[in-house]
């Protein structure tokens, strides 16, 4: 078993309220932490751990992580911050809800912009908040994902809303050039922006080298670019990597 893992828990089928506080009826509400930060998934269990009935039964450290732990543990919840290593937020959180679709989404992130809304959105997660944000609001998000209710950031409201107002649906916001990629061309965009050759994204991702290469030379194609000096511009602009 991963070290970063804790002992599995048995899986909660529903939850109620019990003296004020969340909890399964079987007792636990089943917390994962992503995050690539020891210092925050530290703080953040510390937090949560504080609430009966509330345990982190799993963490990891990169998005890839994240998926693998989530399709062995199956959380209730899932805590993920966008900018992660190998696989970021935004792309894991896809992963997850297509193994694990009752598992609850939060988006954690730095920051918050209309297209960053919008593809949370479109990821099924229901839950986003900023890192500035204090401590209540992310227990006031785990109580509203645990069962099973959205819970939005005041900031990302105010962009949705206004998105609502302008263009119809969020969904109707011009979608961006990055939406020209595959998932999978996505994840080789942030993997060779983080430096990584064209061999390793093959072992990375279980493909030969020459699809890996294939792949690369349709991004570049697809995104009109000839270096990878400019895809990794292109990989900061839209938030697949931090600069």
């Amino acid at each position: 078993m991963n070290e970063r893992a804790v002992n599995r828990l048995p899986l909660s089928p529903a939850i109620k309220f019990e003296n004020g506080r969340l909890r399964t009826k079987m007792g636990t509400l089943r917390i994962m932490i992503a995050d690539d930060h020891d210092l925050v998934r530290r703080g953040l269990k510390m937090l949560l751990e504080s609430h009966p009935g509330w345990k982190v039964c799993a963490e990891a450290h990169s998005g890839r992580e994240a998926v693998a732990m989530a399709e062995e543990f199956r959380p209730d919840i899932a805590i993920m911050d966008i900018s992660m290593p190998e696989l970021n937020g935004i792309e894991a959180a896809r992963k997850v809800k297509k193994i694990s679709p009752n598992t609850e989404m939060l988006i954690l992130s730095m920051h918050h912009t209309d297209q960053l809304v919008r593809e949370i959105i479109e990821t099924g997660a229901k839950g986003y908040i900023i890192k500035s944000d204090s401590d209540r609001s992310l227990v006031a998000a785990v109580e509203a994902l645990a069962i099973h209710k959205p819970f939005f950031t005041s900031c990302a409201t105010e962009i949705m809303l206004e998105s609502i107002r302008t263009k119809g649906t969020v969904s109707d916001v011009p979608q961006s050039i990055r939406d020209r990629l595959t998932p999978r061309e996505r994840e080789i965009v942030q993997l060779l922006s983080e430096g990584k050759s064209s061999k390793e994204v093959a072992v990375i991702l279980g493909i030969s080298v020459k699809t890996s290469e294939t792949h690369r030379a349709n991004i570049m194609r697809k995104l009109e670019i000839h270096s990878v000096s400019q895809l990794v511009r292109y990989a900061v602009r839209n938030q697949i990597v931090e600069a």
